[in-house]
């Protein structure tokens, strides 16, 4: 797995966390498929889960 930078990191938990806050946000507002709705979140978890570990590996290794 390649090693990204702690500014990466940073930025990926940052878009995750925005596009699952606004797919429930705007999921209030207007009717959204279930599958569309599900494939966004499933991104925005995808990129804090990359953020998160790794973050960590590159941590442990130092």
């Amino acid at each position: 797995m390649r090693k990204i930078t702690k500014q990466k990191s940073i930025f990926l938990v940052l878009i995750g966390t925005l596009t699952i806050s606004l797919i429930q946000v705007f999921t209030q507002y207007a009717a959204l498929p279930d599958s569309i709705r599900g494939l966004l979140t499933g991104i925005g978890i995808g990129m804090l889960l990359i953020a998160l570990i790794s973050g960590k590996s590159k941590s442990a290794s130092n």
